[in-house]
């Protein structure tokens, strides 16, 4: 019964995503969705969703980098180190950002670098907030190389990151809280949410403010 009921909410999010992006993707003018947030968090997931729903196309920021360096990024990362990664990373951000129309799903580090950041901002920016419990669940099922993560303690790792990015993500102009919900619900999500963000974008929205979707997907406001 359970999973009859999940995939139940799931079709009924899709379909109310579809009607939630009837318009939405007029109002965005072709800017790009940047979505945020430590590896694990379903940024991929959930921007295909997202690309599909507004009629966008979906980028994978680290298979670009991959497809331009030659290499793979535990490769980039042996040979030229983490400065070399993210000088790269940048570069091929800069050519995103003169592109349109694209939900991007960025690298968990992409908010380290300020210039990463002017790029962003040109489109808008949305964190996928994920728990460290929720985190560490996800990486442990996948398989994926993390040179980051290559540590004896993956738990303490992944905190230590955590401490110094979330500062960094909560400059997002958008935060979806996740518990655990399929991709497609996190898409809904970002779509019921949207608008709000663009009106606050065409009336100059103050520094730092923030739209924050909860658990129960309601859309509140909090000044950082």
């Amino acid at each position: 019964m359970a999973e009859v009921g999940a995939k139940g909410a799931t079709g009924a999010a899709e379909a109310a995503s579809a009607a939630a992006a009837t318009g939405l993707r007029q109002r965005l003018e072709g800017l790009n969705l940047y979505l945020v947030g430590m590896m694990g968090c379903g940024k991929s997931s959930a921007g295909r969703h997202l690309a599909e729903q507004l009629g966008y196309r979906f980028l994978d920021a680290d298979s670009s980098i991959e497809a331009v360096a030659g290499r793979s990024i535990p490769e980039i990362f042996a040979s030229d180190g983490e400065a070399g990664f993210r000088d790269l990373e940048a570069a091929v951000l800069n050519q995103i950002a003169g592109w349109h129309s694209l939900v991007v799903a960025t690298g968990g580090g992409v908010v380290l670098r300020p210039e990463n950041w002017g790029q962003m901002r040109q489109g808008v920016v949305v964190w996928l907030d994920a728990p460290e419990e929720l985190l560490l669940q996800r990486l442990a099922a996948d398989p994926t190389p993390r040179p980051l993560m290559a540590a004896e303690d993956p738990a303490a790792r992944l905190r230590e990151l955590l401490a110094q990015r979330r500062p960094l993500y909560a400059q997002a102009d958008l935060q979806i809280v996740q518990d655990g919900r399929p991709a497609a619900l996190v898409a809904a999500q970002v779509l019921e949410a949207l608008p709000s963000i663009l009106k606050e974008r065409q009336a100059g929205p103050p520094e730092g403010r923030l739209q924050v979707v909860n658990d129960a997907g309601e859309v509140g406001t909090s000044i950082n």
